[in-house]
Order: structure tokens, then sequence, then C-alpha cells
């Protein structure tokens, strides 16, 4: 029963024909002259011998189908129009399936002279894409990405869900803002008139509605803390703003994060094992499940054609080196003579030092042990050296930093010290107070570790609607 259920699902009676997406006709499904329903989009339209060959794509792979038309029967159709066509499946030549077509439908037209964007067998580059962000999931490079980003989404949250975690809808609306370097975006009603309403002598205006600052999440790492008191292993995974005049091919305004805690963990050893163990998981099912989008992408992006993805990936079956902080720098400095930024402890690692490391080490790579000065607040001070941190930053070619995390500061009386505002945070020092146990845990870019996955340029070309300064289109 179950397995009927399944297959209704996957197709539907129409008359004697039955819908098919294409990624689904294969011959598990169906065989040669079964009747089935197809749908989508046209790639390309071929003239040949009294028949027109029509290759199709319904968005759910990367792979077109082809529809072979006697000219007899067929319709005014052209590239880019949305077709339904109903016919009998037949064996091509090379014993791929295709449908010789009873009857073609024309669903929606597409007419090229009135503005439509992207003309076939032409390229474009991503900046004139991104011009078109509602009509660029019709380009394959980019509808294989967005299937690649769906696949990551599923494949870290069965990971973490293996693993015992619990998923927390952390707030996007705010009164802290965790990293402390005023890049949050702060909120406020647009009705004056209710402002006015709501407004209390003792309260600014602008804070009228909460009665106090509320900002758009930088991170949800301090309710994961709260969450870790009593759920022990926790994570989240959505969107995270930042309002930085930034225009870096590495950052946006609006993009997601996965953040996890786990209490009961004291180590950066078990720390960086849990951030490694991650991704190669991860990784590994991403390719075993998405390779052909995979291979669509780094194709578009790489000018040898993406190369082997045995050779990109072979970083998944080597363990990843681990430096100290002093140690990068060393390394850094016995190779200023390379760099074009000159190298200063006290200002950390700036994302050229950040490639050069994982060009000498030729892997991912994670700096450990990071100065106090130059890192937040929340981090546990580390037991042998007082101006070092428990903190980590895993390094990664061609992104650089994608994972930053740390221990956290478990001591309710250095943490009271050095905590920034104490009277909106009293909330995170009583952690320490009523059953308090170390946690510690990570922050990833999404879109970073997408951008690495696919060898693509810049994040936003891996988002569907890329928001930075300066645009926020639809």
């Amino acid at each position: 029963m179950a397995l009927l259920c399944c297959r209704a699902i996957l197709r539907f009676s129409s008359r004697s024909y039955h819908y098919y997406r294409i990624k689904d006709l294969s011959p598990d499904n169906c065989k040669p002259g079964n009747k089935v329903n197809v749908k989508g989009w046209v790639k390309s339209i071929r003239n040949m011998k009294g028949n027109l060959f029509v290759d199709i794509n319904d968005g759910s792979g990367p792979q077109n189908f082809q529809l072979v038309i006697n000219k007899e029967k067929a319709i005014d159709t052209a590239y880019g129009c949305s077709v339904d066509a109903c016919g009998v499946l037949v064996a091509s030549p090379k014993n791929h399936l295709e449908l010789h077509v009873d009857t073609l439908t024309e669903v929606g037209k597409c007419p090229l002279t009135e503005g439509y964007p992207f003309y076939p067998k032409k390229s474009y580059p991503p900046e004139y894409i991104r011009n078109h962000l509602h009509l660029r999931s019709r380009v394959n490079s980019l509808a294989s990405t967005f299937r690649v980003r769906h696949e990551a989404t599923r494949a870290f949250n069965e990971y973490l869900q293996r693993g015992g975690f619990v998923q927390i809808h952390t707030p996007v609306l705010t009164s802290n803002d965790c990293e402390g370097a005023g890049e949050a975006f702060l909120v406020k009603p647009l009705n004056e008139q209710l402002l006015k309403g709501m407004a209390k002598e003792t309260v600014p205006l602008e804070h009228a509605y909460f009665d106090r600052a509320t900002f758009l999440t930088v991170s949800g790492q301090l309710h994961l803390e709260a969450m870790a008191h009593g759920l022990d292993k926790v994570y989240t995974f959505g969107p995270t703003f930042r309002a930085e005049n930034c225009k870096s091919n590495i950052h946006l305004s609006e993009f997601y994060m996965l953040e996890l805690e786990e209490a009961f963990m004291g180590t950066l050893d078990e720390l960086t094992h849990r951030v490694e163990d991650m991704l190669k998981s991860v990784t590994k099912s991403v390719i075993d499940r998405s390779a052909a989008d995979l291979g669509v992408v780094r194709k578009s992006n790489s000018p040898d054609g993406g190369g082997q993805l045995e050779d990109y990936f072979r970083w998944i079956d080597k363990p990843f080196p681990r430096l100290t902080y002093d140690e990068a720098m060393h390394i850094l400095q016995a190779n200023e003579a390379k760099l074009k930024s000159p190298v200063r402890r006290e200002e950390g690692i700036n994302k050229e030092q950040e490639l050069f490391l994982v060009e000498h080490c030729q892997s991912p790579v994670f700096v450990c042990l990071w100065p106090k000065a130059i890192k937040s607040f929340y981090m546990r001070e580390n037991a042998q050296n007082p101006s070092l941190v428990d903190a980590l930053d895993l390094l990664v070619p061609h992104v650089g930093e994608l994972v930053g995390g740390s221990v956290r500061e478990d001591s309710y009386d250095r943490l009271r010290r050095k905590l920034p505002n104490a009277d909106v945070l009293q909330w995170y020092l009583e952690l320490r107070k009523f059953g308090s146990v170390t946690t510690a845990g990570f922050g990833m870019g999404f879109e970073r570790y997408l951008a690495w996955l696919l060898n693509v340029h810049n994040v936003k070309d891996v988002i569907p609607f890329p928001r930075w300064a300066h645009n926020c289109v639809m």
C-alpha cells in the first residue's frame, strides 16, 4: 500500500497518458511503449528529416528531455515557451528514452523580441544574470545551483538530526547584537502614529514598540546557548542580517547561517572534530545525490570545465591540519614578501592571508587559540595562557573563513567582567549561575559553503534573491 501511495505522488492519470517529471523518466519507472505526459520549458529546437526535435526541461533535474514531433502535428512554438506534451516513449538510437508526440499544447508563449533577457545558445556573465532575478531560475547553471542548495540544506539537517540535535527556531527580532560590532539593522514600525500612541516618557520614540532597541538578528548563538542549558545539543539554520557597506564577493546583507551548540563540550579538539565530521559527511551526501548538478555549475564557472569532481574533493579523505594562531602568524611572516597586505598579529588574518594559509597547507585548515583582544567576549580564556581564547576558524579554498567557533566562557566572574552590555545581557550571565555547564559551538555561512562546494566566485550567485548594500530588488 505504501508503494502505491508513493507512485501516486510521482504521476497522475490524464486520460490514457500518465504524467511524469523528467527526472523520473527512467527504466525503473517506465518503458518504451508507455503513454506519458510531460511538461516543461523549451530549451532548443532542431528541424531534421520531416521532424522537429524539441528539448524541454521541467526543472526537476539538469537533463533535458527530447520530444520528437511530426511536422504535420507541430504547432508554432519557440525557445523559452512552456509546453504540455503527450505521446509514446521510444528508445532512441543512443538507447535514451524520447517522446514521440501525439499532442503538443503551448501553455505560455515567450516572445524573445519583447524583452526576454536570455537567448538560446548564448552565455551571460553573472552580473548580467543578476539584473534579472525573477527569471534566473531559467538559466541552466542557476537552476542546478538552487537544486544543490536544496540538497545541501537537506543534508545538513539530516546530519544534525542523526546526531541527536534539536532544531531551534531562534528569533529574527532580538534586543542584543551578539557580535557587538554595530552591524545590526534597527527595526521599527513604519507607522509613526502607532509609535506616538505607544510612546513612554522614559523610552525614545523609535524604540516605543518594544520599549527597547530591537534589531534583525546577526546571530542566533546566544539564544542557542540558552537552549543548550536544558536540551544539550541544539542548532538553528536560518536567515541572518548584517548592515555592512561591503562589496566583496563573500558578503551579503542577508544570508543563511548554520549554528550549533553542544553542552558538556569543553575542548577545541572536540569542536574541530564536530566541524570536520559534519562538513565531510554532508559534502559526501551532496555529491552522491547531486553529482550531475554539481558538474553543470562547476563547468559553467571554470575555464577548464571544472575538472573531475574526485580531484576537487580529495580533501574529504584527508584530515584537516590544525595550526595555532601563533603558528599561522609565523608562516605568514616568513612569506610576507609574497603578500600584498602587511602581517600584523594584533589585526588578525585577512582574506588574502587566509587563502595563502590554505594554499600553504594544500588543504582546509583550522586556526586555533586566538588572541583574546581580537575575539568576542563570550569566548573562554585559555587555561594555560589567559591572553588567548579557545577559539577556532576553519579556512577553506576559494572562500577563506568558512566556520568560526569557540568554547564558551563558563566562568561567571570572568564573563561579568567583560560583558559589553550587562543590562541587556543579564539573562546571558545568569546561565552561568543556575546549573551551568560548559558549552561549545560554531557558526557557518551557508552561502560560503555553497560557493566553495560549487566553485562559484560570488556568494550572490548561490542564493535565490541576494541582498547587499544598495541592492534589494523584489
